[in-house]
This record gives C-alpha cells, sequence and structure tokens, in this order.
C-alpha cells in the first residue's frame, strides 16, 4: 500500500503530563485508522497535529515520504478536518454553509453540488432553513456533507458519529469504507463501536502508547 501521512517519535506535553511520547504511526492508501483511548488521553490533540493545526509537539511529521514543511501545501490541499463540533453557523442555511465551505477551501461555486450532497445526508428539504432550526443530527450532517462536495484524499474526523442516528451510522459507515476502497484513507475517533469496518487501532493510555492491529 501507498505510504501517505507517517508521524516520528511524536510526543506532546501538556500540563506537565505526557499526553504521548515516541509514538511512530504510518497511515496508508485505503487504510482506516480509529484512535482510541480514555478521556484525556490525548485523541484530538494527536488529531490536530497531525493535521497540521497545533506545532506544539516534538517529533517529525511526512506527507507522501517528504518532511511536512516541504509538502504542506500539498498536504493541506489533500486534507479534510471535520472537528468534534459541527462547526455550522447556526444563521446560515445549510445551502449557505456549504458554500462558505466551498470558498474557503477554493473549491468550485456549485449549487448543484452542494444540493446533491445535502441530499445525499438524507437533507433533501431542510437546505433553506436556517442551521439554527435543526436539529442536533441535522447540523452534523450538514458538517458531514462535505465529504461528498469537497473530495480530499485523507480524512481526519473527531467524534464524526455524535447525535446522528442509526441510518446516519449505517451510512457514513459505508461511506468511511468505500472512501478507503478508492484508496483514500481516514483517521477517526469516536465512541460508537465501528462493528462493520475494516479498521487498524491505535491506543493512546496511560504510561505510554501502543499501536493495536
Amino acid at each position: 500500500m501507498t505510504l501517505r501521512l507517517q508521524a516520528r517519535n511524536l510526543a506532546c506535553e501538556r500540563d506537565d503530563r505526557w499526553l504521548f511520547e515516541g509514538l511512530d504511526l504510518d497511515i496508508h492508501a485505503g487504510e482506516i485508522v480509529r484512535i482510541e483511548g480514555p478521556n484525556g488521553s490525548g485523541k484530538t490533540t494527536l488529531l490536530k497535529i497531525l493535521s497540521g493545526q497545533l506545532s506544539d509537539y516534538q517529533g517529525e511529521l511526512f506527507w507522501n515520504s517528504l518532511p511536512m514543511e516541504r509538502a504542506r501545501t500539498d498536504f493541506l490541499s489533500s486534507l479534510l478536518y471535520l472537528g468534534h463540533a459541527p462547526g455550522v453557523k447556526s444563521a446560515l442555511t445549510p445551502l449557505e454553509n456549504l458554500a462558505w465551505y466551498q470558498a474557503m477551501t477554493g473549491d468550485p461555486d456549485s449549487e448543484s453540488a452542494r444540493m446533491a450532497a445535502l441530499e445525499g445526508v438524507g437533507l433533501g428539504g431542510f437546505e433553506d432553513l436556517p442551521t439554527g432550526q435543526l436539529s442536533a443530527g441535522q447540523q452534523r450532517r450538514v458538517a458531514l456533507a462535505r465529504l461528498t462536495l469537497t473530495p480530499r484524499l485523507l480524512w481526519v474526523l473527531d467524534e464524526p458519529f455524535t447525535a446522528i442516528d442509526r441510518q446516519g451510522v449505517l451510512a457514513l459507515e459505508a461511506q468511511l469504507q468505500s472512501h478507503a476502497r478508492a484508496g483514500g484513507c481516514v483517521l477517526v475517533t469516536t465512541h460508537h463501536e465501528l462493528r462493520s469496518l475494516e479498521l487498524r487501532r491505535i491506543h493512546l493510555g496511560q504510561g505510554g502508547d501502543d499501536a493495536r492491529h
């Protein structure tokens, strides 16, 4: 498999405590990798480091075998990050939120693509309502519509299953699997048990870190 994202001797300290140290990761095309561990073990922090949002760490990152400082432009153009919060603006409609995402990422301004993405997450008919009037699960679906709206090689997803119903869970699991089988890669944290997915597990825990396959 093609090696995409690497971390070497990664370490991060918060409040005089090492969240993790000496951590090596190899993320290949076609993989779904679940980052797991107890609350406070550094799962979100690790995702933010790997997605280029935090610089307060030790170690080295590589993208397509190049040091991240040399590959950063290519890396960012290949990345889609969804955080723990939906990250939608309540005063905007779902269509307007997705238009804002397209403008922010520099992707083509396409209302038909936005509508198709919303219909794909079950929000057809809700596109013109203020997002603040939608349920928590529907707001999450607005964010998840970005997975098809802005195609990217690497998905970094922090608790993407939060607040969505069983049908939405099954649809998202199928989407993750399809993305991996098409050569994409997924890094995900979730409290949801991903029984239907082929994945590799990276466990963060007290006293050190270990990769479990």
